[in-house]
């Protein structure tokens, strides 16, 4: 039986349901009538074949040996959020759906950590995901607990974020996991400077190797490894995004990182991956980064308003109303004395100019006792609520429980002292906006970068507008569905075919149940 080849597209509707076919080629045709739109070979063969393009499906996109190394379908991650946002349910809806996503250990403690990878392993059994291991240079304590938890679990990759140098415990999460078979733990540096990418591109300093297996922490087969293997297996070129970030444009850092992993590979022999994060937020974004060589994707502030994240429903709405200039730089709880700032949501909050005062006020003052009682009273009443010494009291009772070396260097510290009061606002507002504490609506600190406000505009008038919608599956779908779209659009473009103005851009509908 002979099937009829469906008539060339002509009209704007059917030329973006042929674009939209991506597991066929396309093919730009004229015939009698004119040029047109087939994905029909049999159509294209009685025409005059102008351009075509072969087929591009999302799995396709980006570095093969991602997906294989990590057990996933795509090479897409949706990377960690701090405080558990990026949460079980989270990372357990994604590696369901064949995707690689990172829990958001950073400021959570350890037996929540521990809760939440039982969870993992109950609701996605078998399946690859990851843990964040931030770098915590104010609370060394913490980043041991964290690897001590992820050995303890079998945790088979981490996702390294916000270092600014090699670390103790994440060498040897590293290294604990070499063997003459091979590395059982896969490490995701999430970067932002070409001088820390590298420190990852290269195996581990003799020096930290050498404290690692006098203390026993390591074997002398591992330390011998250690020397051979870098550290990384994939390095995250991490652009203007929320949270930690220098706000690097992504077509200046990505080729930096890449000509630089290709010049340490001449060296050493071992070709890192290269990823690429912020702003990722759009499918026309993911499909840059692929065309600039990224290996895969990250997405981050987008999943802060999806429904699996641990976010309340008010900064849920919020989020959803973020438009691509309603960040701003505020100063971050976990490296406050060095000055790092992390990017916010400004919109809807004083978050960030209220941090911003009391960093302004660490480096004016000598301690809380220095302070004028004027600066002391607007302190405590418009921004802490409460007492200061309240405050302190407060910070004694978290600090014995989670770091009590924290308190030791305070004592007889004034300085100190005035640090740790200052973090504790920093720290408990993000806490305010994941429970959505309605009194504390204007000091919610929200992470964000301009990928949010992208995706806002994008999904502008369909069904994703809306945040019940937003599962964070059924994003990462559209994003690289809507990536490859793109990407054979922009192939067309090159070849000389001007599309019509609607049939370049994806627009997300609904996805049939059988691919939720």
């Amino acid at each position: 039986m002979t099937t009829t080849a469906s008539p060339p597209a002509r009209d704007e509707a059917t030329i973006y349901a042929e674009l939209s076919q991506l597991d066929k080629p396309v093919f730009v045709v004229r015939d009698a009538h004119g040029v047109a739109v087939t994905t029909n070979e049999q159509s294209a063969r009685r025409a005059q074949v102008l351009a075509a393009v072969p087929p591009l499906p999302p799995e396709s996109l980006g570095d093969s040996t991602f997906r294989e190394m990590h057990g996933v379908a795509q090479a897409y991650h949706a990377g960690a959020m701090a405080n558990g946002i990026a949460s079980a349910k989270m990372v357990v809806a994604l590696a369901n759906a064949g995707y690689l996503a990172s829990f958001g250990a950073a400021g959570v403690v350890p037996a929540r950590i521990d809760e939440a990878l039982t969870t993992i392993r109950r609701g996605a059994p078998g399946k690859p995901f990851a843990v964040n291991l931030i770098h915590s240079p104010s609370e060394t304590a913490f980043e041991r607990a964290i690897v001590d938890t992820c050995l303890a679990h079998g945790v088979r990759c981490v996702e390294a974020s916000a270092f600014l140098d090699l670390t103790p415990q994440v060498v040897r999460y590293r290294l604990t996991g070499l063997s003459r078979e091979g590395s059982r733990h896969r490490i995701i540096a999430k970067v932002s400077r070409a001088e820390v990418a590298e420190r990852f591109l290269r195996p581990a300093p003799e020096r930290l190797i050498r404290t690692l297996l006098e203390s026993g922490e390591i074997t002398a087969e591992q330390a011998e490894l250690g020397r051979t293997v870098p550290m990384a297996d994939d390095i995250t070129a991490e652009a203007d995004s929320g949270g930690h970030t220098d706000g690097r444009p992504l077509v200046v850092l990505l080729p930096e990182l890449i000509a630089l992993r290709d010049r340490v590979a001449r060296e050493t022999g071992h070709a890192v991956r290269i990823g690429a994060a912020g702003g990722i937020g759009t499918p026309v974004s993911a499909a840059a980064a692929f065309t600039l060589g990224a290996s895969y994707v990250v997405t981050g502030s987008v999943n802060q308003a999806s429904v699996e994240a641990d976010q309340s429903a008010a900064t849920k709405l919020l989020l959803a109303a973020a438009g691509v200039t309603d960040c701003e730089m505020a100063p971050s709880a976990d490296m406050f004395e060095m000055g790092v700032d992390v990017q916010v949501l400004k919109r809807g909050t004083m978050f960030a100019g209220r941090a911003k005062r009391l960093y302004d006020t660490y480096r004016a003052y000598d301690g809380i006792e220095s302070l004028p009682a004027a600066e002391r009273t607007e302190l405590e009443q418009r921004i802490f609520q409460r007492p200061l010494e309240d405050v302190w009291t407060d910070c004694v009772r978290f600090f014995t429980e989670r770091d009590p070396g924290q308190i030791e260097r305070a004592e007889g510290n004034s300085k100190r002292r005035m640090a740790l009061i200052f973090r504790w606002y920093l720290g408990l507002s993000s806490g305010w906006s994941i429970a959505g504490t309605p009194e504390r609506t204007g000091d919610y600190q929200i992470w964000c970068g301009p990928a949010m406000g992208a995706f806002n505009t994008w999904v502008t008038g369909t069904y994703l507008a809306a945040p019940a919608n937003r599962h964070v599956a059924e994003i990462a779908t559209q994003i690289m569905r809507g990536a490859a779209f793109a990407g054979r659009a922009a192939q067309l473009r090159l070849a000389g075919v001007r599309l019509p103005a609607a049939c370049t851009t994806y627009v997300p509908s609904p996805l049939p149940a059988r691919r939720r």
